[in-house]
């Protein structure tokens, strides 16, 4: 997918959700951001370090889940130091003790808040998620979702949510942007108190908004 004029301007302690129909350029503009597509033309500046989360943990299987972790540290010589910070954010995101597994041992939920600790140990200025929680069960998505929010609240990074569900947008985000063939179409404001309901009545018609812009008309979808 082509983008087409894309204008994005994501603050430090923002959460912004990008959804749209498959195909419509949402993980191609995620990729422009991370520096990890050079496919256009135009101006990407980040203010700091981009790191990013993906559906799939990514993890290297023959190495323990801490050293998965200090791939992720931006120094050049990954020693003690790193490992260290390595073990500090794994306990940030629950893992402590699974540091030293091999990350085939770990639940799926385990395994994504790891690949969670590897972007998170780089001290990010922008958080880049790509549909992290979709392959997750409900149970595990809703903890991640505590999760994010927490570590969100600490760190005060911002957050770029490419996401197919729109009631976890509403759930999480502070703006949703609708991406159709390439250009952000529509933008909708989230001005609700978090921590948030997805089946309260103001998330319920945000849903329902959003899903018409997609061209859904079922609200149930």
């Amino acid at each position: 997918m082509v983008l087409d004029g894309i204008d994005l301007t994501i603050e430090r302690g923002e959460i912004v959700a990008l959804v749209g129909r498959s195909g419509s350029g949402k993980s191609t503009l995620l990729r422009a951001l991370a520096g990890l597509s050079k496919d256009h033309t135009g101006h990407v500046e980040v203010a700091g370090i981009p790191t990013v989360v993906f559906q799939e943990p990514r993890l290297v299987p023959w190495l323990s889940v801490v050293r998965n972790v200090v791939l992720g540290h931006p120094g050049r010589r990954k020693g003690q130091a790193a490992e260290s910070k390595a073990r500090h954010v794994l306990s940030q995101v629950g893992l402590a003790k699974r540091a030293d597994s091999w990350p085939l041992t770990l639940s799926g939920g385990e395994a994504q808040r790891a690949a969670l600790a590897r972007a998170l140990v780089a001290e990010p200025t922008l958080l880049l998620l790509d549909e992290p929680f979709g392959a997750l069960d409900a149970l595990t998505r809703l903890a991640m979702h505590d999760l994010l929010l927490r570590l969100f609240g600490e760190h005060r990074f911002g957050v770029l949510l490419v996401t197919h569900d729109v009631n976890e947008a509403v759930t999480l985000a502070d703006r949703v942007l609708v991406l159709d063939r390439g250009r952000i179409a529509h933008e909708v404001r989230i001005d609700l108190p978090r921590p948030r309901k997805h089946a309260s009545p103001e998330a319920a018609t945000h849903a329902g908004r959003l899903l018409k812009l997609l061209g859904v008309d079922d609200p149930t979808h």
